[in-house]
Order: structure tokens, then C-alpha cells, then sequence
């Protein structure tokens, strides 16, 4: 293990065992207190700079402008990616942003914290439970009302998709109003939306049939992801000869990462955009995306089509794609007839 690696994984356990306590001593407003009306200013945390966690954030988003529509709502991210995330978010007052490498730039990550203690909130939200920084921030922040980001155990209990990154904090915000007086909200989950406009998805129809060059419906594979997440280029050759053989119809593409690499060795027409939005206005107009675990595969889960996600090493209930029928396989417990039956699914 690098020398860098092992010193962030001393720091995260000092942070959690300093930040453990932390909201057990928060008195919570009394029931009857609070008024919809009172929630003007929201802040959500959620530092981390990754695309996969910003996505994972907009139905959190959602769910604040629905149950508080006359709110604004500052963010307090690392990174700068949360910007094109949100950018059609128009109750998006402010994005609060941590440096990527606060131990390289002192003075910006101080300003971002005091830019925090400098503000009143009304409702301030931890979003990561397991965040002692998120923690730490929520203590210090001024507000009203402020939810640390424990799970309760009725929600457990109640949810069986409570596991969920992008679940559990909507959950959690509304069994912490239910007990606040207000009516318990059992509508669905929101989804993980970028918000496309009409004019993105069109350029984006206009991208995809320049690749394509014809009017066939369109497969998008995503054959990268990150350290063991990443599977074989064997198994990737396996997973696109079954395509080409069980679709003859339809148009197979592949979106390249920044790192120009390709687990079926570019075999299928592909494209690459550094523009996060375009990425998912040109997947938007495609009819499936097959990929593994990784930030883009909820990049086009937030361009609001079906996924079939693969996961081998992370928890499929904790990170799989939900929503518009789609579907999160674990390869440790399925087979590639699994696979094309859910395929299948979604595109007959």
C-alpha cells in the first residue's frame, strides 16, 4: 500500500472516531414548531469529488424542492463536476466547493468552511452517513433544524432498499419531518436526473446518428471502470459477441473514457466528449447502457434510460441503477443468460 494511501486511511479513522458522537447532544425542534414555510435556505453536504457521487446527489436535490418549493439550496462539494451536474438546477443558489487536494491548497479549503460558518441556514443535510466531514460541517453550520445522516432504525426495518447511497438520506428526511408533524411522504424515489434541456438531447441525437450514420435503434456499451471493478477484456469480448449475435438490428457503440482504452479493443464505432452534458444527451438517445460499476454508468442513468449495471466487487444495493427498468447484476451470482434475459427485457 502506497505511503499517501495508508496516511488518509489513519486520517479517516482519527475524523470518525473524533466525529462519532457528533448531533447525539443536537435538541431537535418540538413537534409543531416548523412550518414548510420556514425552510428557505437549505445547505447539503456531500464532499467528495467523484462524478458517480454528485449523480448519486440529485434525487436528494429533488426531494428538497419538493417538499420545501420556495427553498434555495447552496451545495458543499469537493471538486468542480457538481457544476455541469446541477447546471439546470435552478434553485441551485450557490456550490460550496472543496479543493481536491486540500492539503495542497490550505487557504481555499479554510475559505470554503468559513464561507459555511458565515451563513444562516434553516435546514442544513448531511448526505453521506459515513462522512465525518459531512458531520463535522453539519455541527458547525447554523441552522434551525439539521440532520446528521444516521439512518434510523424504523427506516431500516420499514425500506428494503434503505441501503441505498441515494436512498437512504430522502428516508431519512422524511421520517425526520414525520416526527417534526408533517405527513409522512410515501410517494417513489426520485430519479437520478441531470435535467437534459430539449436542445441538449436534440444535439445529442445529432452526435449519435453522425456515429451511427443510419436511423437503427443504438446499444451504448461502457467497457472501463476503476481498479478490480474493471473486468477482462475477455469477458468484455465475450459480453459483445453475444450482442452482435442476439442483435443484428441494432446499432452497437462504445463510449471510450478519458483514457482512451477499450476492453473489446475498439472494435465497435465509439466516440469520447470531455463535456459531461453532451456525454449524456448522446446516451439519452440510445436505447440501453451496459457497462460495469462506475461514475458513467449513473451518468446515463441520470440521462433517464435503462441500465444494465455489472458489479463484482461493490454492492449492487448500494450502488445499482434504479429506475426506468433498470437493472443491477451481481456476476458473482448470475450468468451471462441472466444478463441477455434482462437485456432482452429492456429492449423487446
Amino acid at each position: 500500500m502506497k505511503f499517501k494511501n495508508r496516511i488518509n486511511i489513519i486520517r479517516r479513522n482519527i475524523m470518525r472516531s473524533i466525529t462519532k458522537n457528533i448531533g447525539s447532544s443536537y435538541s431537535e425542534p418540538k413537534k409543531g414548531e416548523i412550518k414548510i414555510s420556514d425552510i428557505k435556505k437549505v445547505l447539503i453536504i456531500r464532499p467528495n469529488h467523484r462524478l458517480g457521487n454528485q449523480l448519486l446527489l440529485t434525487p436528494l436535490v429533488q426531494e428538497v424542492i419538493h417538499m420545501f418549493p420556495d427553498c434555495e439550496i447552496d451545495l458543499f462539494v469537493k471538486g468542480g463536476v457538481a457544476h455541469p451536474v446541477f447546471e439546470n438546477y435552478k434553485e441551485i443558489n450557490t456550490i460550496i466547493k472543496l479543493p481536491r487536494k486540500p492539503f495542497d491548497n490550505v487557504y481555499k479549503y479554510s475559505k470554503s468552511w468559513i464561507s459555511v460558518k458565515s451563513k444562516t441556514y434553516d435546514l442544513v443535510i448531511n448526505a453521506d452517513r459515513n462522512s465525518s466531514s459531512g458531520k463535522l460541517l453539519t455541527q458547525l453550520a447554523k441552522a434551525k433544524i439539521k440532520v446528521f445522516g444516521e439512518v434510523d432504525e424504523t427506516i431500516k426495518d420499514q425500506y428494503e432498499d434503505h441501503e441505498h447511497i441515494s436512498k437512504y438520506p430522502i428516508y431519512n428526511l422524511r421520517h425526520y419531518f414525520s416526527k417534526l408533524g408533517f405527513e409522512n411522504d410515501t410517494s417513489e424515489m426520485p430519479l437520478l436526473d441531470i435535467k437534459l434541456s430539449e436542445e441538449e438531447i436534440s444535439k445529442g441525437k445529432d452526435i449519435l446518428k453522425d456515429i451511427v450514420k443510419n436511423n437503427k435503434n443504438t446499444i451504448c456499451i461502457y467497457t472501463n471502470a476503476t481498479g478490480n471493478k474493471c473486468y477482462s477484456e475477455t469477458w468484455w469480448e465475450t459480453v459483445y459477441s453475444r450482442l452482435l449475435k442476439e442483435y443484428p438490428d441494432y446499432n452497437i457503440i462504445e463510449m471510450l473514457p478519458i483514457e482512451n482504452v477499450s476492453k473489446i479493443n475498439f472494435k465497435a464505432p465509439n466516440f469520447y466528449s470531455q463535456d459531461i452534458r453532451e456525454m449524456g444527451a448522446i446516451i439519452n438517445n440510445t436505447n440501453i447502457f451496459i457497462s460495469a460499476d462506475n461514475g458513467v454508468m449513473h451518468l446515463a442513468s441520470a440521462s433517464l434510460i435503462p441500465i444494465v449495471g455489472f458489479f463484482s466487487r461493490t454492492k449492487k444495493n448500494t450502488y445499482g441503477p434504479y429506475g426506468n427498468g433498470s437493472v443491477a447484476l451481481d456476476t458473482n451470482e448470475t450468468n451471462i443468460e441472466d444478463w441477455f434475459t434482462e437485456i432482452n427485457r429492456i429492449l423487446k
